[in-house]
């Protein structure tokens, strides 16, 4: 249990509006059902067009983009259907506001991006279901035009209908690397392999554990037997090398991309030649809002992170902000609906009001038992998909860390061996490595493993990333002529 002040005074009746969930997908959908279900009408910030989250994202909206949600979601259609059709229900009793980018937040108030203008939205209460990024560990050749992320190739299948590659290659380890492997091969892509950093002993020592979730374990057996007798690749093991580009004017546009991965397996090096890469290592929890509202943060060792500290209903150490979903700690989508749901009465019970009678929602005993069982099969998750062993050892001095400022494996090393750095946020400082557009979103966790490996310490003691706002790449220009927004002098604006 964690330390927190007392809640915020609470203010009664339907008419409540102070209360903020960031997040549509299945956590901030069943949180705003709870407390619309107890008389409130909460503010609900989504980022997409459209709700449910990247694990139910939605196509366009658009005429003409007509696939099925058995298509776009296989086993996982029925959940979507429902977390759709209830937020569906929801919109005549919620202030829901799409395509909504949270990028900052002051003591209780958001910033808020969309359409180019920005908007303050205060808050007394906030739920912070701000999901998963994926996480990202560079090789050589990251950078090429071709390499995406696991999440990134997924959601240009789901929202876009089209493959990132015509022959694909999915690297890394984790159960999404081989989600996404299977959705690429269902809609007709040709995967050339799956390559799995995590060995198929450590699969199977942990099969006790994901026993935990019979019907999920099941999944990620079939994904694997239907991408294997479907003529895909699948190796375990595997050391990944480099992704190899190709000349200029090699392909059809004219531009260098991908030509090939390398990787080395029992002690021989392998090559497959292909024209995209799809990469990750598992999810990470997207926590930057959590850190701006100054919540208090621990390390936690089985998402091999820094996490907000939290108790079992989703409080955190600042009263009145909660958390729930991924964005709290890599749980899965059925963990994130009880966790929304949790967040919204812990939220209820701080205010005073009763919780709903909702018959087909457990109550908050019941969710914690639950959210109990969920977190073995996390473990055997972890254990069946673990990070690879100090990666940053690997790395050459020339391979880019952070693409945004150009900064280099050597940069980083150097600024540890001259100056004798060992913690993050200076090692940042000295060489601007999480400055750039992704605010060390996708270059943060690198430059830890890069510190570590060279300070000799462990991932815990380097410390971790600061939260800058924006947390996010957002516009300016339009802010400096928005009336709300203090505008630049007239002689200024012709410079």
């Amino acid at each position: 249990m964690i330390e927190r002040a007392g809640p915020p005074p609470a203010r009664q009746g339907a008419d409540f509006t102070d209360a903020v969930i960031v997040g549509a997908g299945p956590a901030g959908i069943r949180a705003a059902q709870t407390l619309v279900a107890a008389g409130l009408r909460p503010i609900v910030l989504d980022e997409n067009p459209r709700w449910g989250g990247q694990i139910y994202r939605q196509p366009p909206a658009h005429a003409g983009f007509t696939r099925s949600k058995q298509t776009l979601y296989g086993f996982e259609a029925a959940k979507a259907e429902a977390v759709h059709n209830a937020m569906s229900s929801l919109l005549p009793h919620v202030d829901y506001r799409p395509e909504t980018l949270v990028w900052a937040c002051d003591p209780r108030r958001l910033h808020t991006m969309h359409e180019g203008r920005e908007t303050p939205v205060p808050f007394s209460h906030l739920i912070i279901a701000s999901g998963a990024t994926d996480r990202v560990l560079p090789l050589p050749g990251w950078t090429l035009p071709g390499v995406y992320t696991l999440g990134g190739a997924q959601v240009a299948l789901k929202a876009q209908g089209c493959a990132i590659g015509e022959r694909v290659v999915f690297a890394g380890t984790g159960p999404l690397l081989y989600l996404v492997a299977y959705q690429y091969a269902k809609a007709g892509a040709n995967v050339a392999a799956v390559l799995d950093t995590s060995a198929f002993a450590a699969q199977a020592r942990a099969t006790p554990r994901l026993l935990s979730q019979p019907s999920t374990f099941a999944k990620g057996v079939y994904y694997v037997g239907w991408l294997r007798a479907h003529g895909v690749r699948v190796e375990h093991g595997v050391t990944l090398d480099s992704i190899e580009g190709a000349e200029a004017g090699d392909d059809i546009d004219g531009a260098a991309g991908v030509r090939a991965i390398r990787w080395l397996r029992d002690g021989r090096e392998h090559s497959l030649e292909c024209s995209a890469v799809g990469l990750g290592y598992g999810l990470r929890p997207e926590t930057q809002l959590a850190d701006l509202a100054g919540c208090r943060f621990v390390f936690d060792e089985l998402n091999r992170c820094w996490l907000p500290a939290r108790d079992a209903a989703g409080r955190t150490s600042c009263s009145g902000i909660y958390l729930a979903g991924d964005g709290a700690g890599i749980a899965g989508a059925d963990a994130a609906e009880l966790a929304g749901r949790r967040a919204a009465l812990a939220l209820l019970e701080d205010l005073g009001v009763a919780a709903p009678s909702m018959p087909d929602m457990p109550d908050a005993a019941s969710i914690e038992r639950k959210l109990a069982g969920i977190r073995r099969f996390r473990e055997g998750i972890e254990q069946a998909f673990a990070l690879p062993e100090a990666p940053a050892a690997r790395w050459p001095d020339d391979m880019l860390v952070c693409r945004c400022e150009e900064i280099s494996a050597r940069t980083l090393r150097e600024c540890v061996r001259v100056d004798g750095v060992s913690e993050i946020n200076r090692l940042k400082a000295l060489t601007r490595v999480g400055m750039g557009r992704c605010q060390g979103r996708m270059c943060g966790e690198a430059a830890c493993h890069v510190l570590a490996e060279a300070s000799g310490q462990a991932l815990a003691q380097v410390g971790r990333l600061r939260a800058q706002a924006p947390i996010k790449p957002i516009p300016i220009a339009p802010m400096l002529f928005d009336e709300n927004v203090a505008t630049i002098p007239e002689e200024a604006r012709d410079e």
